[in-house]
């Protein structure tokens, strides 16, 4: 049997315990992580170069309605917006980096991360004072809404099937993406071409205008006068 000395003892050690729960603070979130050496969930292995990857990547977030910006070959950031109700909207951020794989020069890793930013409408009543000075100091508030949206929240996506069906997709757009076909180095071979030969053209030696008319008119004293027989 307890005595009211024992009961009251018990009872006061109650409610410090019921205090003490309820002054405990959560642990946040990011003291709860592992940093683990194995395979990553944000991470995939792709039998392809990083330019083909990051390509297939951005076709895949194209075709979700994703607004992409790829300012490198190996980095693509996506935007796509929400709207679950009127007073909220949802703002999601999709981050893809591709890096050389490990085993060959033809592999890579992609490394994905979803951040979720959720906003919220906030009305807010502005109001202002009107001083009539015929009625005295009498004056007459005058009210105005004001909505905005304000961002209060920002988490990223867990690990799960949302990112394992966004790795499915880009597997599935490098069966049908054109992948580059790098240039073929082959040797070239250089060899000098023989040296032209100059072909020159022998000039004629011009005569003598005087030898030339000399020539003529000893022809003409050799032939026979117009008439004149030969003797035999």
């Amino acid at each position: 049997m307890l005595t009211s000395f024992s009961r009251t003892t018990a009872a006061a050690l109650l409610a410090l315990l019921t205090l003490a729960a309820c002054n405990t603070t959560p642990q946040p979130k990011f003291q709860q992580e592992l940093f683990e050496t194995g395979a990553s969930p944000y991470a995939r292995n792709f039998n392809s170069s990083t330019t083909d990857t990051c390509e297939a990547a951005r076709r895949a977030l194209l075709s979700q309605g994703y607004l992409t910006t790829m300012t490198r070959t190996d980095t693509v950031d996506g935007t796509k917006n929400f709207q679950p109700t009127g007073d909220t909207h949802i703002v999601v951020e999709f981050h893809v980096v591709c890096t050389p794989g490990e085993e060959a020069s033809d592999t890579s890793i992609v490394y994905v991360n979803a951040v979720q930013n959720g906003f919220a409408l906030k009305k807010s009543d502005t109001s202002a004072s009107v001083g009539l000075s015929v009625l005295g100091s009498l004056s007459l508030p005058i009210r105005s809404n004001s909505d905005a949206m304000v961002k209060i929240s920002s988490e990223t996506i867990p690990s799960g099937k949302f990112y394992d069906r966004f790795f499915g997709l880009v597997d599935h757009y490098l069966q049908t993406v054109v992948r580059t076909q790098p240039v073929v180095s082959n040797r070239i071979e250089t060899r000098l071409l023989p040296m032209p030969v100059e072909v020159t053209t022998p000039t004629p030696t011009p005569v003598p205008v005087p030898d030339l008319l000399d020539a003529i008119d000893k022809a003409a004293a050799a032939q026979p006068a117009s008439g004149a027989s030969v003797a035999p």
